[in-house]
């Protein structure tokens, strides 16, 4: 990238400590900790308040950090399976080895914040705003509201002693579970106090209340007032609340589902629109993030025909078109390999997109700086110093 462009990471990743919650959470639910165990087979498993969890896969931990590494593995992958020699079970699991740990699959910079910033150095970046990789795959499974609130504010806790003495260059954002509003307002507030910049949630909640519902105004309220922006961030997800669970017989196909993995964050951001949060709450600014950027184009050329030219838009609470609330307060992260970008931008803004790298975790392409050139090749100057750093510097106050 040109040096006097300012180069921002809107959505990268580190991967916890394995002892965070044991270390983090308040005495009273230590027993309750997420932890990484070893089964009896030699496989690494991820406790979520005493329990195995069921979603996340055998030897999966061991992948998290593993940008780039599978790439030759899969080519070989492929051909077996193509040959039918791989079974669902091979197929599903990827077969990682027995042994294979969590902290050996670490990447570089993200368990170590002076490695963090060596990366961004190395890569010509000013700054990282740093989401997490455990905390993604643990509220599917936690339906207890109070425990949910301690494992957030563990986690929050944490990301900001981490990202502290980085002298700014990585962004903390604090994660925060809608089951219990209340807590997740004081919570946003507390982690605000600390540091952090923003905060984001899961794509579904264990309330089944949607997101942008008047239930969840507390927290509205307190991003409004505090001035910091609300994501939403793919998660794992219930299996019975999923979107992308259509085919029982097809769990072994982690390509297909990965493919779809961002419909949650589409469905969670429209909720928005419908309950007229926007309305309610005019300085609440929005991201999306993880789930590409090329559909908002046809999201709004669709919300906006059937709000003001069917029947179906009475039943939306707001005064203006969906897009009107976009263009004014929301921002979306595209991932680099997106070529469609650049014209959508004349209509949508320049202005409202980010990029991420998704660094380290092993679903994105590790050459990220050399498609993200790709991408930013036919935007206008404004265009293109806007999404490589400047729109999430202005989202986040940054600078």
């Amino acid at each position: 990238m040109p040096s006097e462009v300012t180069v921002i990471d809107a959505d990268g990743h580190i991967l916890e400590p394995p002892d965070l919650w044991e270390r983090y959470l308040e005495p009273k639910y230590r027993e309750r900790a997420i932890r990484i165990v070893v089964g009896q087979d030699g496989y690494e498993y991820l406790e979520i308040d005493r329990k195995i969890s069921r979603l996340c896969r055998r030897g999966q931990l061991a992948t998290l950090g593993g940008m780039g590494k599978k790439v030759a593995d899969a080519a070989r992958m492929r051909e077996r399976a193509m040959s039918g020699e791989l079974s669902p079970e091979e197929l599903r699991y990827q077969m990682p080895a027995p042994g294979d740990t969590y902290l050996a699959g670490a990447a570089f910079g993200t368990m170590d914040m002076k490695e963090r910033v060596a990366l961004l150095d190395r890569e010509g970046m000013a700054k990282a705003v740093l989401y997490p990789t455990l905390g993604l795959l643990w509220e599917a499974e936690s339906f207890d509201a109070e425990i949910s609130t301690a494992y957030c504010r563990a986690y929050n806790r944490w990301i900001a002693d981490f990202c502290r003495d980085s002298d700014g260059r990585l962004i903390p954002i604090a994660h925060l579970s809608l089951g219990d509003p209340a807590a997740a307002a004081a919570e946003l507030e507390r982690a605000v106090k600390d540091g952090c910049k923003g905060a984001f949630v899961a794509p579904f909640t264990i309330t089944k209340v949607a997101h942008g519902d008047k239930a969840h105004d507390r927290v509205f309220a307190a991003a409004q007032d505090l001035d910091v922006p609300l994501a939403v961030h793919p998660t794992f997800e219930p299996t019975d609340f999923a979107v992308h669970h259509r085919f029982d017989n097809f769990r072994w196909a982690v390509w297909y589902y990965d493919l779809f993995a961002g419909q949650g964050v589409q469905h969670a951001f429209a909720t928005f629109f419908q309950c007229g949060t926007f309305d309610r709450f005019p300085g609440l600014r929005m991201v999306v993030l993880e789930s590409g950027a090329g559909w908002i184009g046809y999201f709004f050329d669709r919300a906006d025909a059937i709000y003001s030219g069917t029947s179906l838009g009475g039943t939306v609470r707001l005064k203006e078109k969906p897009s009107h609330y976009f263009k004014e307060r929301c921002f979306i992260s595209a991932d680099p390999d997106e070529r469609t970008i650049a014209g959508m931008m004349r209509n949508v803004g320049e202005n409202k997109f980010f990029w991420a790298s998704d660094y380290p975790h092993p679903d994105h392409p590790g050459n990220y700086l050399e498609e993200l050139r790709g991408m930013v090749a036919p935007m206008s100057e404004t265009g293109r110093r806007g999404i490589l750093g400047e729109n999430v510097a202005r989202a986040y106050k940054l600078m």
